[in-house]
């Protein structure tokens, strides 16, 4: 670490928190990553027969058996449920206890539709005309809802803050409850994002074509298009003397953040990718950490012709020969496109690689594009017992570009 890092207050993960399409918790998370196989099937949130796509990464019926839902949890929006499920698990598991009622500690969420779900069944009722629908279904309908519900259930009342650009939105929380915590504002942050599947951003995604008829493939030189998925992805973040004072267990750090902008085009990435380039330079200097270093990378891979080009240019221009080399997965193949909490999910996944030491696998099938040359995991898990440093990237509409710099704890 540089003189200027090394001053500056190390901050650790404590906790994790998941909801995907591979189920309730981390562990269903992990064991879902680890199979190899796509959680992106025929769904039955919505009514989607009009569309020219039929499968998503819809998150099973839940929460599990024995889970204790709440007073308020019948009148909460879905992604409310997957926010507070998730950010509850991360708590349990740093050791932490409701309400965290005090000034030194913080919530920032990302999200990219709040409760719109809802939204579109109170309009589907008024539409109906079949009488007044509940007024209920709007309580949620605002951006911030998942992470406010987070902060009333858990009695955060430190900052609470919404960070809303599209699909960087949940990594661009962590960055911000990164630097929250280096600044001493608060000690310890619950930082992720939630987001549900919803009709405005299906149909959005399939007029725009952007969308695979079948799972999405990353990096397959066959892809067509994203897969939409929901979930939500928490971690406890709290500055390492912080931990050490309450014993808590790290289980990786969170080195750097570093974000930029494209500010190009409102849905195609750069093509040379110069604009994510910015952002993961940007992230290993703040880290300290050298391009050499890095283990593996979780990509932001959602398997659109344009962008899993673009990215595998950023990590050319930044990792030069060795991004043929280094270790690629995409955990959106496993759990769809979770939109506004996709970073924050994929950097619970990063933990855990780092954890476990290997690399889960991507699904999809068929080669990997020749314009991407790239050592793509496959099949089954890879073993990397010697990455001590990953990426994972966000890498959004609009150009919003963010790279999380995480490091394993031993």
């Amino acid at each position: 670490m540089d003189s200027e890092a090394a001053s500056r207050r190390r901050v650790v993960v404590t906790g994790l928190g998941a909801v995907s399409a591979a189920g309730w918790g981390v562990p269903a998370l992990w064991a879902g990553l680890r199979s190899g196989q796509t959680g992106i099937r025929p769904f039955t949130r919505f009514d989607h027969a009009r569309h020219r796509t039929h499968v998503a990464g819809e998150v099973p019926d839940g929460p599990p058996a024995g889970y204790a839902r709440g007073p308020r949890w019948e009148r909460l929006s879905v992604a409310d449920r997957f926010a507070v499920f998730a950010a509850a698990e991360a708590l349990a598991q740093a050791g932490l206890a409701a309400p965290l009622g005090e000034r030194a500690a913080g919530l920032y969420f990302g999200s990219s539709t709040g409760g719109m779900l809802e939204s579109e069944w109170y309009v589907e009722e008024l539409m109906r005309a079949s009488g007044r629908p509940s007024l209920g279904l709007m309580a949620s309908q605002q951006i911030n809802a998942p992470g406010d519900e987070v902060a009333r259930t858990l009695g955060v009342t430190g900052p609470v803050q919404t960070i809303s650009s599209a699909c960087a939105s949940g990594a661009l929380a962590l960055e911000a409850a990164l630097a929250a915590i280096r600044a001493g504002e608060v000690d310890l942050a619950l930082a992720g994002g939630s987001d549900s599947l919803c009709q405005i951003t299906y149909a959005g995604f399939n007029a725009l074509r952007a969308v695979d008829e079948g799972p999405c493939r990353p990096f397959r030189d066959s892809r067509a298009g994203m897969s939409l998925g929901e979930g939500a992805g928490v971690l406890v973040l709290e500055a390492l003397d912080h931990a050490r004072a309450r014993e808590a267990r790290p289980l990786a750090e969170l080195r750097g953040a570093g974000a930029s902008c494209d500010a190009s085009h409102m849905t195609a990435p750069l093509a040379d990718g110069t604009g994510a380039a910015l952002a993961l330079r940007r992230a290993l200097g703040d880290a300290a950490v050298a391009p050499e270093a890095v283990g593996f990378v979780n990509t932001h891979g959602t398997g659109t012709p344009l962008n899993d080009v673009a990215e595998f240019a950023a990590l050319s221009a930044v990792l030069g020969a060795r991004a043929r080399e280094v270790p690629l997965t995409s955990t959106k193949g496993v759990v769809g496109h979770l939109l506004g909490s996709s970073g924050a999910l994929e950097a619970v996944a990063t933990v855990l690689c780092l954890r476990e030491r290997e690399v889960h696998p991507t699904p999809g099938g068929g080669r990997v594009d020749p314009l991407i040359p790239a050592r793509l995991v496959l099949e089954g898990p890879l073993a990397v017992p010697d990455a001590q440093a990953a990426l994972s990237t966000s890498l959004a509409f609009g150009g919003s570009n963010v790279a999380l710099v995480l490091a394993r704890w031993d």
